[in-house]
């Protein structure tokens, strides 16, 4: 048996993630290895630490990559902050939000939720309300959840935190780079990212910042392992649950003592590199502003089709917008058609979303004025198709109106 060479087909990516990389990522990708304490290894990891802080917008030493998808990062944060017994809250708006449920629960938490409907996000005085009841070690909030688009505002969370004594962590896979954040001034204690998004990288590699606080909780749990254990090295009775996910161990390994925990994935830290230095170079909050202005495009040019946004639009993220199915058209089947005739891809939902929306993502190297404008035309035909009635050119026109608009600074 035989096999070709890779060759994908040519896709332009509009779901809500994975989206196409940007070339000069890729291009980053397919430099030769070297060694993991080579020098020019362990100053690329060096570097990588640096630009994640200005792209997480934090001042804290813990910041580096634990190699896997974003899900990894999630579950080395978690695992390595919570106990067995500790109390965690969770607030749901979204499948995301299940997921930091779930994987609490693996952590053996006592995991204490808030729902909201899908579609909407919590007050701050609602999760207060919740701290006071439930007095958690930690609250785990997602901020950006793709399956509903919605942002959960989290400006306010840190100092009611603070005030509790909690400690806040929150995964910014979708939204990070596409929409305003601060770790350090809005409080976190720990943060999860991947590249697969806004960052405009392949998913494999999950940037984390940890706070002083959240570093101290972890480091009193720290167990070096035994074959690279050395006299005086900490041996705790209740270790980390998780060998490779111990961010004690992978702190150091990423520190100055180097102390082998695993083979770095070299090639995904070139990228990840990428991802950030690109990013640092536009400027944080140009990037933002970039995945506003094309985000809102796509917004108004779906309006202009005569199409219904799902959800609270003020809590909506810049880089993906849910829209409802029109009646009589197969969604899934409009979604077929789009790729296999046009190469473009948008997705649908989860639960109690499936069939019901759609969701377009304008991100990363796909947060452009021609994605969007291609994207708007193309779903104005397969929608004509489907026999949905539609105002000709109006997708694209109202795009093309915001964008002059947008230009000439009325916007």
């Amino acid at each position: 048996m035989t096999s070709a060479q890779i060759d994908p087909p040519a896709r332009v990516l509009m779901g809500p993630g994975p989206i196409n990389a940007d070339p000069r990522v890729l291009r980053a990708m397919s430099a030769q290895l070297v060694g993991q304490y080579d020098p020019a290894m362990t100053a690329y990891m060096t570097e990588t630490m640096g630009l994640y802080r200005t792209v997480f917008d934090t001042d804290n030493d813990a910041t580096f990559l634990v190699d896997g998808t974003s899900r990894a990062g999630i579950e080395a944060a978690l695992v390595s902050l919570i106990e067995p017994g500790d109390r965690v809250l969770v607030p749901i708006f979204g499948r995301f939000g299940h997921l930091l449920r779930e994987i609490a629960e693996r952590c053996g938490a006592d995991v204490h939720v808030l729902e909201a409907e899908w579609g909407t996000v919590f007050a701050p005085e609602q999760i207060e309300a919740a701290i006071r009841e439930v007095k958690p070690k930690l609250l785990a909030v997602v901020h950006g959840d793709t399956s509903t688009t919605m942002a959960q505002p989290l400006d306010e969370l840190g100092a009611i935190c603070a005030e509790h004594g909690v400690l806040f962590y929150t995964d910014v896979t979708a939204s990070l780079a596409g929409n305003e954040f601060r770790t350090d001034a809005w409080g976190l204690d720990a943060v999860t990212a991947g590249l697969q998004k806004c960052l405009a990288g392949p998913s494999g590699s999950a940037p984390i910042t940890l706070s002083p606080r959240a570093v101290e909780v972890v480091t009193a749990r720290k167990s070096v392992e035994a074959g690279i254990r050395a006299a005086g090295d900490p041996v705790s009775a209740h270790p980390i649950r998780s060998n490779y996910f111990d961010l004690a161990m992978i702190m150091d390994y990423w520190g100055e003592k180097r102390l082998n925990h695993h083979t770095e994935a070299t090639t995904m830290l070139y990228g990840a590199r990428e991802c950030a230095r690109l990013l640092v170079d536009e400027g944080m909050d140009a990037a933002v502003e970039r995945h506003r202005v094309h985000g809102t495009a796509m917004v108004e040019g779906l309006l202009g089709l005569g199409l219904t946004l799902f959800g609270d639009q003020t809590h909506r993220m810049n880089n993906v917008v849910g829209v409802e199915i029109p009646e009589g058209i197969d969604g899934d089947a409009a979604r077929a058609g789009m790729l296999t005739d046009y190469g473009i891809e948008i997705g649908t939902s989860f639960g109690p979303l499936h069939g019901r929306i759609w969701r377009i993502g304008t991100m990363g190297y796909n947060a452009r004025r021609d994605t969007v404008l291609t994207t708007l035309a193309v779903l104005e035909q397969v929608l004509r198709t489907g026999g949905v009635s539609v105002t000709p050119g109006g997708g694209v026109g109202a795009a093309l109106d915001f964008y002059a608009d947008a230009s000439s600074g009325v916007v």
